[in-house]
Parts: C-alpha cells; sequence; structure tokens
C-alpha cells in the first residue's frame, strides 16, 4: 500500500519532579537538604531511513510518546532521564506543523535525524534552595512537560526522472521495459493508481550507471484543481531533475491533436508549480508502431520549433527504447543536483551482496 501522506500527533516525555528529602542518619545531626533532581523527558527524534519507502506505518499508528523522567530520591539521587522515541520516515519527507503550516524540516539524504519534539526539563530538588540563612529548604520543583505536536507528513518521491502525460499513452508499459518495475498495465484510463519508482541501468560493468524514473499516474485537463488523480500525485514531479514527457500519436486514444496534448499537460505542470515546465523535457512520442504519420510530423515539428528533444518510440515492441534511455541518462548526468551525501553505514547497505567479476576471476585462480 502507498502512502504518502500521514497525520501524527507526538509528545516528548515530560520532566521528573524534584525531591524535598532530609539527611537523616544516625551520627550525621543537621544532615541538611538531600533531595535529588527529577530526570530529563524523553526526546522524541524523526530520521530518513532507507529502509522505508511509504508513511503506511504512521497511517494506523498516529499517537507517538516518548518516556518520562523519574522524580528525585534522597540522599540526593537523581531520576531516571526518560528514554527517548526514534521515529523513521522515508527520504523524501517534508515535515509540517499542522497547526501553522510552517515547514519543520525535508529530509532530502538517508541517515538524516533531527529531533523533532523535546522532553521536558526536570524539575530540582530541595538540595538546591539551601543558603546560609535558609538552611532547611522545603522547596523543590515540578518536572516540565515535554513539547506536544501536531504534524503532517508528506511524502514527495526522489526520482531523477518523471514520467508524465495522459492517462493510457503508455507510461507503464515504458517503465516496466526500462527498468524492474511491475507496474499494473491494461487498456483503459487511469490504470495506475500510485506512483511507480524504478532503476534503470546505462552501460555494463565498471562503467555502469544508474537513475530513478518515477511513473506517475495519468494527468487530465483540471488535475491542479483536483480532476482525476493528478491533484494527489503532481507534488512528486516536484523533485525529479528531467521530466519525460509522453504523447499518444496513435489513433486509439480518439483525441485529434497531439500538440495540444502536450499543451494541456504543460498547462497543468505549470498551474501546479510555474517553475515545473522550466526543467529539462524530453518529448516521447509514444504507440509509434501503430503512429498516425500527420500526428507524428506535427508533433515532430512543434517540438523542434521549441528546441526540445523528441524520440518515437514503441514500449511494446522497443522500438527507440535503448535511444531514449540514454538520452534520459545523459539529461539526468548534466541535470541531476549535487549527489547525495552518503554515510559509510550506508554505503554498507548498499555493497553488492556479491563480488565484482574481476574479484571473483582472481578467487578462483588461486
Amino acid at each position: 500500500m502507498f502512502i504518502d501522506e500521514a497525520k501524527i500527533r507526538i509528545k516528548a516525555g515530560d520532566g521528573g519532579n524534584g525531591c524535598m528529602a532530609f539527611r537523616r542518619e544516625k551520627f550525621v545531626p543537621r544532615g541538611g537538604p538531600s533531595g535529588g533532581d527529577g530526570g530529563h523527558g524523553g526526546d522524541i527524534l524523526m530520521t530518513s531511513s532507507l529502509s522505508h519507502n511509504t508513511l503506511v506505518h504512521f497511517r494506523f499508528n498516529p499517537e507517538h510518546k516518548s518516556g518520562r523522567g523519574e522524580h528525585g530520591m534522597g540522599s540526593n539521587m537523581s531520576g531516571r532521564a526518560g528514554e527517548p522515541l526514534v521515529l523513521q520516515v522515508p527520504v523524501g519527507t517534508v515535515v509540517y506543523d499542522q497547526e501553522t503550516g510552517e515547514q519543520v524540516h525535508d529530509f532530502t539524504r538517508p541517515d538524516e535525524t533531527i529531533v523533532i519534539a523535546r522532553g521536558g526539563r526536570g524539575g530540582r530538588g530541595n538540595q538546591h534552595f539551601a543558603t546560609s540563612t535558609h538552611q532547611a529548604p522545603r522547596e523543590h520543583e515540578l518536572g516540565r512537560p515535554g513539547e506536544e505536536r501536531t504534524l503532517r507528513l508528506e511524502l514527495r518521491l526522489l526520482a531523477d526522472a518523471g514520467l508524465v502525460g495522459y492517462p493510457n499513452v503508455g507510461k507503464s508499459t515504458l517503465i516496466s521495459r526500462l527498468s524492474a518495475a511491475r507496474p499494473k498495465i491494461a487498456n483503459y484510463a487511469f490504470t495506475t493508481l500510485e506512483p511507480n519508482l524504478g532503476v534503470v541501468k546505462v552501460g555494463d560493468w565498471p562503467h555502469e550507471q544508474s537513475f530513478t524514473i518515477a511513473d506517475l499516474p495519468g494527468l487530465i485537463e483540471g488535475a491542479h484543481l483536483g480532476a482525476g488523480l493528478g491533484i494527489q500525485f503532481l507534488k512528486h514531479i516536484e523533485r525529479t531533475s528531467v521530466i519525460v514527457h509522453l504523447v499518444d500519436v496513435s489513433d486509439a486514444s480518439g483525441r485529434p491533436d497531439p500538440v495540444e496534448d502536450f499543451k494541456i499537460i504543460t498547462a497543468e505542470l505549470a498551474s501546479f508549480d510555474p517553475e515545473l515546465p522550466k526543467r529539462p523535457t524530453i518529448v516521447v512520442a509514444s504507440k509509434a508502431d501503430v503512429a498516425n504519420p500527420d500526428k507524428l510530423k506535427k508533433l515532430t515539428t512543434y517540438a523542434k520549433r521549441r528546441k526540445l528533444p523528441i524520440y518515437a518510440i514503441s514500449a511494446v515492441t522497443g522500438e527507440g527504447v535503448e535511444a531514449l534511455k540514454y538520452a534520459v541518462a545523459a539529461a539526468v548526468a548534466e541535470h541531476r543536483p549535487v549527489r547525495l551525501e552518503i554515510t559509510s553505514e550506508v554505503a554498507a547497505k548498499l555493497k553488492p551482496a556479491y563480488p565484482p567479476p574481476a574479484a571473483s576471476a582472481r578467487r578462483n585462480r588461486r
């Protein structure tokens, strides 16, 4: 189940109360105040994890609390601090404060950790209130309450390239050709009900490169206002470096003008975010095996006039798919933002399960 939005309530631990006590031992007359401090409440931390790719674990568990601090005790013994709570979210999660609408944090790197709610401070025991003129204080402090917040989590896929276009133009078939992703494919509109993410590999080892590509559910006119499914998934294209715009040039769609189709989807992207049409865009004439020559020629002329690269492909037969793959890889390499900083722990997780061919060959020779 792909869940990209969730609302949670968090409550950091309260601080423990300070203790009021006096030292009473057999051979220690006038022992004085000996009340210990209360323990601090546990913080709530949030960290980005590569082991999660959806927010489903928050949808059905919306309340989270960390441990409270223990109260202070006699003999100047402080209470134990509360246990902190760590919440894991997928990379690409944006955290908003539900009450103010303010963005709290944007997790763009793996293993990035922040304190999302601080625990309350423990109260001071009566030992801290002793003075030369006030030697038997009965004052002590109560623990401070921990922070309590309501947060809205929004997941935006981190993909290098995004496939956009009208429903049933061949986006799901194309991503199944380019990667190991296996989305649902059928001959009707809105087959894709959730974004699909695939990894595309280009070249051979040891010079192999890869990029991620997202198949977004089909857009229609008025998507930015809620028509169709676009309003739910338009946010996922905001992080893509390259937009791959598929246009159906066959007669199966029933839409007579491919250029008008391109303009409508581009206008929907602009209505959602004016910066999206400025992204590097590759035009793809889809279903070239059954293309209407007039439609293909019209779309090609329009793309060349706007100085946009255009590729005619057939995801069913494989025609033009390889050339498109290398074109997208080149565009991603040119426009991809600064590479993510990967820690040693993350790098260890990404190591291949088997040694590379050269290492394997050396071991066999021995």
